[in-house]
């Protein structure tokens, strides 16, 4: 199995590059949408962000449950078990429809957070809105991350990039039709970009779920054959998965909490914040593509028994990584104030005017961590790769959850600036990447095993390993 390529940089390119494309264009949707928000006003483009977030957070556990077929489709591929590889695929579907009416349950709760937040009224009044319509559109994007998780982990990922510059095409153009009403069309505002986003996204998983069914995946992988409940592999997703889950959830509610506290400083906070967070994820995103490389051929290479390769595949992704993170510093360091400017609105008022130094100076301070996001996504993506999914989200969760206290602590306890507390938070994250970077160095994924050679449960994980 092992040849000259094996871990390669030519290797993670072919399989992490069209997911460094799949995401860019993600971010590319989201980012335009908050644009073109902007345009009406900074309260429709925070809005918009708040209930965005907001969404997410309700179904990140199964999107991070899900996201770890891509793990196991790997493993069971490199141990040559092609046939178990849709059969995964199909479990991880089924749990997409279990969580659906799971997650719409929550929303009471979401809407009472919303009015006891201590944000804006008017605020609150627009991220209703939108997160009443986006809701809806959660099992679009659970399933979207079981079918991803089939292609990513048997490497052809060009068709996860297609779909996603599909589903970006669609999205921006129906954004821009919905928002403003043109076309004869009524104008919509933020109501028009959630209809546009499900809409989009939609096209964008039956474009993945019509491949997946294809003669090509039929005869090789037995797709059409899958349609069943599989106890062993569901009991394997679950045990494995359930950390990924957890991990997401709570960092992501961490993250969220991270927003709504600074939103929470008044209308020139939430606006700089927001436009701060949309350049960090047009920063970050792409890198999720890497970690899903990452994550795929550690997968492979952890199923076929070469740790080896495993690990030269993971030095492979950071290299890849801190190229994409070196353009990024430089336009955080060096153009800044262009970067804010995308974000001004038709009639400027005295919210961004008062906004546009305070997200400059965050922009600036955030060029502090642009490398470490590689470092963390390589490493992050190699634990679960190996099967280490426990101590993965044991790090990651309780840098997230300080860096919370942390906030909270500068904000309402000592007042400081926002810029200051930016700072802090941005040193936090680096002193918490040493731990992740102690735990891979540690070596003990490397005595991991989640597929034997017949494809069996193994109950070896990092919790059972620590």
């Amino acid at each position: 199995m092992k040849n000259n390529t094996s871990g390669s940089m030519r290797e993670m390119i072919v399989i992490a590059f069209p997911m460094v494309v799949s995401h860019a264009c993600d971010t590319v949707m989201i980012f335009t949408d908050r644009v073109f928000l902007a345009r009406l006003g900074s309260l429709h483009m925070t809005a918009a962000m708040a209930g965005g977030m907001s969404s997410f957070m309700l179904m990140s556990f199964f999107l991070g449950l899900t996201g770890y077929s891509t793990a196991l489709v790997a493993q069971f591929f490199g141990a040559r078990q092609k046939n178990k590889c849709a059969v995964v695929t199909i479990q991880s579907l089924l749990i997409s429809v279990l969580a659906y009416p799971l997650v719409l349950l929550c929303r009471p709760l979401v809407l009472w957070i919303f009015q006891n937040s201590g944000i804006d009224p008017q605020q609150v009044a627009y991220q209703t809105v939108y997160f009443n319509i986006i809701i809806f559109s959660v099992l679009i994007s659970l399933a979207r991350s079981s079918l991803s998780g089939f292609f990513c982990g048997i490497g052809r990922t060009r068709i996860v990039m297609i779909a996603s510059i599909i589903s970006m095409a669609a999205n921006i153009i129906l954004n821009y039709i919905l928002i403003f009403g043109k076309y004869g069309l009524p104008a919509l505002g933020i109501q028009g970009a959630a209809i546009g986003t499900i809409i989009g996204s939609l096209i964008g998983v039956l474009v993945l779920f019509v491949s997946y069914l294809s003669k090509k995946y039929a005869f090789e992988f037995q797709t059409d054959s899958s349609f069943a409940f599989d106890k062993d592999i569901m009991r394997k997703l679950l045990h494995f998965g359930y950390p990924s889950g957890i991990e997401l959830f709570l960092n992501f509610t961490a993250f969220t909490c991270m927003m709504f506290l600074f939103h929470a400083e008044g209308a020139v906070a939430a606006t700089a914040t927001t436009i701060m967070i949309n350049w960090d994820m047009v920063s970050f995103v792409p890198l999720l593509g890497i970690e899903i490389g990452v994550t795929s051929l550690v997968g492979r290479y952890m199923g076929a028994g070469q740790p080896h390769i495993a690990h030269r595949s993971t030095l492979s992704g950071l290299k890849l990584g801190s190229m994409y993170s070196a353009v990024i510093f430089i336009f955080f360091m060096f153009f800044p104030q262009q970067l804010v400017s995308f974000f001004k609105p038709e009639d400027v008022s005295v919210i961004y005017r008062q906004a546009v130094p305070i997200a400059v100076s965050m922009l600036r301070i955030a060029c502090l961590y642009v490398f470490v996001e590689t470092v963390i996504v390589a490493l992050v993506g190699a634990l679960r790769g190996a099967g280490d999914t426990f101590w993965a989200m044991s790090l990651t969760v309780g840098l997230h959850v300080f860096i919370v206290i942390v906030q909270f602590l500068c904000l309402r306890i000592y007042g400081m600036s926002i810029e200051k507390t930016w700072l802090l938070l941005v040193m936090s994250f680096l002193a918490g990447t040493f731990l992740i970077a102690w735990r891979y160095s540690s070596g003990q994924w490397k005595r991991l095993k989640v597929v034997s050679a017949t494809g069996d449960i193994v109950q070896t994980d990092g919790f059972h390993e620590g």
